[in-house]
């Protein structure tokens, strides 16, 4: 069964699954689009011209139910939703032949995305975790792929992660009508700066403000502008340890739910924006709460045309898992605005490129098809040497971010456990790892408290072997 998925809204994406095979994923932010970006016309034509037939099924994600009338559709499944029946099926024309249509919730379109891509067998009981920007909640899973919902443990968990962020930054204005989605990973930067655990009083009071709001509405930040972080600058000590402390409560929350209530020892899937988290996840993996962890590379929306495609094709077929591989992209595309004169074209040669790594060059290196999900694993990737601080400076001018943000390595397995304490593959930069040397200054987040050589916090993204194949571009 071939079927065509697509997610309209942020993260958008358009997913061809044949015979439970992941064929492509065309995300609408890659190639140089903005970050978030809902699908065009464009994405449609391309993805167009990557199909060989005609689909027996296209699938449409739910969303809220005006947004879905604003994109001039009544046939979305709503936002929340986990039962077998939460779906819309339907018939539709395509190009003069009748096709099936399929509709699921957002809710379950992560769900499903995080079981079908993980490496449990079809019919593994498992517990499942969906916390993003709305939602927040705790699910069991069962050998018939029956969801239950255990519970909404705190809902908008991405969404006041978020707030802090814009509370204390003055260049986001108060009275905008939505918070911005890129201040998580930011927040997620400036936990790690944090080196205290207990909040003061007036910051208690402040996480109690924040978390006992049913939703989080921007008005709140009328009520704050006498909070000693009300645009204080996100380079403020104090600030960052807030940081941390909001974030690490944020979790605890979830973290006691369920300690409370998962007793059973199965696996944990994890789905979400907040699954980027890799301090979070890190967390989970290392709580001793469940026999293994699984977070997909495509955690946030842009892994929800994944689920629904894993949807329907459970619907028709019984069968809710898939074969993928992470380089399901578009290959490199220098037709169009691409301006090829900026740069300098190598061939790709193992001696020129180390030697122009040990002189600190930094390269833009081009391979094969492009990742999906938001993180640069290898085929669209920036590398530069991880020795000298102001490698990673220079590495935030060039991606446009702010000097505080991490720069994830990438090195050889058997490198791993001897220099990042990690004895086992770690392919999706999802997790974070304890540096045991003060020498990879460019890969190192963060210095340990008073100046103390070691831990090290650092991200790391592992690969079994990296082999120079193709050509790169020369960035700086």
């Amino acid at each position: 069964m071939n079927i065509l998925s697509y997610n309209p809204e942020h993260d958008g994406a358009i997913v061809y699954l044949k015979d439970a095979h992941l064929l492509f994923s065309i995300e609408a932010e890659k190639n140089s689009n903005y970050r978030y970006s809902p699908l065009s016309s464009h994405d449609v034509f391309n993805v167009l011209g990557e199909l060989d037939e005609l689909p027996d099924v296209i699938c449409t994600g739910g969303w809220w139910p005006r947004e879905a009338l604003l994109l001039g559709s009544h046939d979305y499944v709503g936002y929340r939703g986990v039962t077998k029946s939460d779906v819309i099926v339907d018939k539709r024309r395509l190009l003069g032949k009748s096709v099936h249509y399929f509709s699921s919730s957002h809710e379950r379109s992560h769900l499903l995305c995080a079981f079908g891509m993980s490496s449990l067998p079809k019919g593994t009981p498992c517990y499942a975790l969906v916390w993003e920007g709305e939602i927040g909640a705790f699910y069991e899973i069962d050998s018939e792929l029956n969801i239950m919902l255990l519970a909404d443990v705190l809902n908008e968990p991405g969404n006041r992660y978020t707030s802090i962020y814009s509370l204390a930054d003055p260049t986001f204005p108060k009275n905008a009508p939505f918070s911005r989605f890129s201040d998580s990973g930011k927040l997620m930067a400036l936990a790690s700066f944090s080196n205290r655990s207990t909040p003061s009083a007036d910051e208690k009071k402040l996480i109690d403000f924040l978390l006992s709001s049913p939703h989080v509405q921007l008005s709140l930040y009328k009520d704050l502008e006498h909070s000693r972080y009300y645009n204080v600058g996100v380079d403020d000590p104090e600030f960052r340890n807030f940081a941390g402390i909001f974030s690490d409560k944020i979790f605890d929350i979830f973290y006691q739910f369920a300690k409370a209530n998962m007793k059973k020892r199965m696996p944990l899937i994890i789905a979400g924006g907040c699954g980027l988290n890799c301090d979070w996840n890190t967390k989970w993996k290392e709580s001793g709460l469940f026999l293994e962890v699984f977070v997909p590379p495509v955690a946030n929306d842009s892994g929800s045309a994944i689920g629904t495609a894993i949807d329907a094709q459970f619907h028709y077929t019984g069968n809710p898992k898939i074969d993928w591989n992470v380089y399901s992209g578009l290959g490199f595309d220098t037709t169009g605005s691409f301006d090829m004169a900026r740069y300098d074209l190598y061939e790709a040669d193992d001696e020129k490129i180390a030697d122009m790594l040990a002189n600190d060059l930094i390269l833009g290196w081009v391979n094969g098809k492009y990742e999906i999900g938001p993180r640069a694993l290898g085929n669209r990737s920036i590398l530069a040497a991880p020795f000298r601080d102001s490698i990673r400076t220079r590495l935030n001018e060039i991606k446009q971010r702010e000097r505080f943000r991490p720069i994830a390595p990438v090195c050889l397995e058997e490198d791993a456990a001897r220099w990042l304490g990690c004895d086992h593959m770690s392919p999706h930069m999802l997790y974070t790892y304890i540096a045991r040397t003060d020498a990879l200054a460019a890969v190192t987040h963060v210095k340990s408290i008073k100046g103390v050589k070691s831990p090290l916090d650092c991200m790391l993204n592992l690969w079994p072997g990296v082999t120079i194949q193709r050509n790169y571009h020369k960035i700086t």
